[in-house]
């Protein structure tokens, strides 16, 4: 199978080729271990492509594809795997729809074709969707059981309202209960093509060999002759409001968010930065002010997502209820100190050295390498994106924070939880 162009990045022992039906391959040649990881993605595909009347389609689709092709059933697919201790999966996120192995190298080209043949022939059998629809409710009032969850849910929809990412990537209890065997069907027909799959290969295996795989199982897949279209997302402009949940609970749980950036903004590294320094860790400043000196909370963190459109930027926390008030205050009063006193010299150097540290260990295993790579790819930011982001992150100033700080996170959306 020929290619029409190739990339090669000596520094990670990158390959990044576009087969002539357009999938995007990347192999990682990592002779470290005897072991081959693959991660499929379907960039424009996830949550963000679902209409509110089928939130949660993406989720039931990744609990059914495995579930049986036109030439296996589903206990033929669980059979082949476990014989020779390799794993498959799937799953949906916000932004893409993602297919997994693993497996020793020897294996790889037979897991790879089964991998194929989910992907391309699967049957998406009736009574699997039944039983996947009835699993898929159980998880969402599961959910609606957990403080945090519902705090989450509440401030999702506050910010994002009519958008995709104002409702869970496992839908509502409405919508996926209307969920129809067609609906899953034509799902697989609008997503599922060669044009909008990335294959992102990691382990003891040649960019050679890897193409000639991906070739014998992908190569005769043709681009259909319909244009894969993205659809327009509602715009996001919402006013930052408080909102109560009353729940039998023993704690009060308390979330401000705030709408930060897109994954490809100038200011995403520097959010980023300042989750990392806000509520990562036992030495993080939230943990440190309102845990250890002021004893308020049983939990507390902060996190920034990423995401191909703007992501919330969250920090909460989980009080007695007594302290519902005095948590709000806490938190308003360390963002806000973000946004009026520059970070000294140590601060900035110690949240760079955290957040690159762990950036770094997050690339370990052919799993987490095959995953970050094939996801750059699917967001759109390139395999270049592993350097840029680390080379971001060093130049981000105290100056840079302050300025970031005041247009993002002067005005919070308030969610809260707590026991009457």
């Amino acid at each position: 199978m020929t290619t029409r162009s190739n990339q090669k990045l000596t520094p990670q022992n990158l390959h990044r080729t576009i087969l002539p039906n357009g999938i995007t391959l990347l192999v990682v040649e990592n002779q470290a271990a005897d072991l081959v990881a693959c991660r499929c993605f379907l960039k424009l595909a996830g949550s963000r492509v679902e209409s509110s009347e089928q939130a949660g389609i993406s989720n039931l689709v990744a609990s059914v594809i495995t579930k049986g092709t036109r030439n296996l059933s589903a206990l033929e697919i669980a059979e082949t795997v476990e014989s020779i201790g390799a794993s498959v999966g799937a799953d949906a996120s916000s932004d893409y729809f993602l297919l997994s192995l693993k497996t020793i190298s020897q294996d790889f080209g037979e897991i790879l074709k089964l991998l194929g043949e989910m992907i391309r022939f699967p049957t998406f059998p009736a009574s699997e969707i039944d039983l996947e629809q009835k699993l898929a409710i159980q998880s969402i009032r599961s959910q609606q059981e957990q403080p945090f969850n519902v705090a989450f849910g509440q401030l999702r929809e506050m910010i994002y309202q009519d958008h995709p990412y104002g409702i869970s990537v496992l839908g509502t209890e409405a919508s996926v209960g209307s969920l129809t065997q067609e609906d899953i069907l034509n799902y697989h027909q609008s997503y599922f093509r060669p044009d909008n799959l990335i294959i992102s290969i990691s382990g003891r295996i040649t960019t050679e060999t890897a193409t000639s795989l991906v070739g014998e199982v992908f190569g005769d897949w043709q681009i259909p002759n319909n244009i894969l279209t993205v659809q327009s997302l509602p715009e996001l402009n919402s006013i930052p409001t408080e909102k109560v949940i009353i729940q039998d609970t023993q704690q009060s749980i308390v979330m401000l968010g705030y709408l930060g950036a897109e994954v490809k903004s100038l200011d995403y590294p520097v959010l980023k930065l300042i989750s990392t320094y806000l509520g990562n860790g036992l030495s993080s400043r939230l943990f440190v002010e309102l845990r250890e000196k002021r004893g308020l909370a049983y939990d507390i963190s902060a996190f920034y997502p990423t995401r191909l459109q703007a992501a919330p930027f969250i920090t909460y926390m989980g009080t007695a209820p007594e302290n519902t008030e005095i948590a709000i205050a806490g938190l308003k009063e360390e963002v806000q100190r973000l946004t009026k006193e520059k970070l000294s010299d140590s601060e900035l150097k110690g949240a760079k050295n955290k957040i690159l540290g762990q950036y770094a260990l997050g690339k370990q295993t052919n799993s987490e390498i095959a995953q970050i790579f094939g996801w750059y790819e699917s967001l759109g930011l390139g395999i270049e994106f592993d350097s840029c982001f680390q080379n971001a992150i060093s130049g981000v100033t105290s100056e840079m924070i302050l300025e970031v700080a005041n247009h993002y996170l002067a005005n919070p959306y308030i969610s809260i939880v707590k026991p009457e």
